[in-house]
């Protein structure tokens, strides 16, 4: 399977990737996946240059593939003015509407006080519902207070969040049905023969 993990945060180090890092891990720890890990700053004069010319440059393209070929999806935001940052909406604004319909994803943003985590709720759900994904029930915030003093540590709020939600999508991607299950060609009937089959007998 392939897990792809996109990550908005713009600082380096980004907490936003430090979240979905760890997303990632407690995911694969349940569901064996390559992971592909996407950093949207690293593209986001790609991401401008699209709304431009209206094509995708090699880079940029190579991204989106690796999203809408994913088996599951994580997607990270920072949270700016109680919502998803301006290049995270720009990347997903140049996925093809539809391309994830159906996939498995989980949401999660970081910013610096909890009084923000309604973000995910009334911005980043709606957002991937519109795209048709199958976002898992529990979405994790991490807000500043949350990471303990080490690079890697968090409180115990965070842990049990990061685990619940990883145990969703990973149960998501072992169960779902495998690609193109069910999308075989139904047999097409001549439209002659199904008006023969309404006539009356006789």
């Amino acid at each position: 399977m392939k897990l792809a993990v996109v990550t908005a945060g713009l600082t380096q180090p980004s907490s936003s990737r430090l979240l979905a890092d760890r997303l990632a891990e407690a995911v694969t720890r349940q569901a064996q996946a390559e992971v592909r890990v996407i950093e949207l700053r690293d593209l986001a004069v790609d991401i401008a240059n699209n709304f431009v010319t209206g094509f995708p440059n090699t880079r940029l393209r190579e991204a989106i593939e690796a999203v809408t070929e994913a088996d599951g999806l994580i997607a990270v935001t920072p949270i700016f003015s109680g919502s998803y940052s301006g290049l995270f909406k720009s990347f997903f604004d140049v996925i093809d509407n539809g391309a994830l319909a159906g996939k498995p994803a989980l949401i999660a943003a970081t910013g610096g006080t909890a009084r923000h985590s309604l973000a995910l709720e009334h911005a980043l759900r709606p957002l991937f519902a519109y795209l048709r994904a199958v976002v898992v029930p529990t979405a994790v915030y991490a807000a500043s207070e949350d990471w303990g003093g080490a690079a890697d540590a968090f409180t115990d709020g965070l842990g049990p969040r990061i685990a619940r939600a990883a145990e969703e999508l990973a149960d998501l991607l072992l169960h779902r049905s495998p690609k193109g299950a069910g999308t075989e060609e139904e047999e097409v009937v001549p439209f002659e023969q199904q008006l023969a089959a309404l006539r009356p007998l006789g």
